[in-house]
């Protein structure tokens, strides 16, 4: 498993060995959200960075979840239409949300790294 890398919006991304990113939303995002009732997945196609790709609904708020990098979706994770629990049980894990081909592969390195994404959630705190 590659190193995860992250967004100021909570989510996650891990590089695969083929090449794609796998994104989901984080312990910190699920946790704001409460009790996970509904994903809306993103259709298979192009999307640019800071497009909304899903939505995910809980029973305290809905939330988008945004494409972290301009690139094309190929492959969503079926589970969550029947168990969006998943993302609250294992929200780095199983709860993941979808996988795309980023357009630049390098853009990645770019996001939060964990030591980032955790001054991030401290900032947040301390505010």
């Amino acid at each position: 498993m590659s190193e995860l890398r992250f967004t100021e919006d909570h989510e996650w991304l891990r590089v695969e060995a083929d090449g794609s990113v796998t994104v989901g939303i984080t312990a910190y995002a699920q946790n704001a959200l409460g009790d996970v009732v509904f994903v809306q997945l993103p259709e298979l196609q192009q999307y640019e960075k800071g497009n909304e790709a899903s939505t995910v609904e809980s029973v305290k708020a809905a939330s988008g979840v945004y494409m972290p990098l301009t690139g094309e979706v190929v492959e969503v994770n079926g589970q969550l239409e029947d168990s969006p629990e998943l993302v609250n049980e294992d929200p780095m894990g199983e709860g993941w949300f979808f996988r795309f081909i980023p357009a630049d592969a390098e853009a990645v390195t770019a996001l939060l790294d964990q030591d980032a994404y955790d001054r991030l959630l401290k900032a947040n705190d301390d505010a």
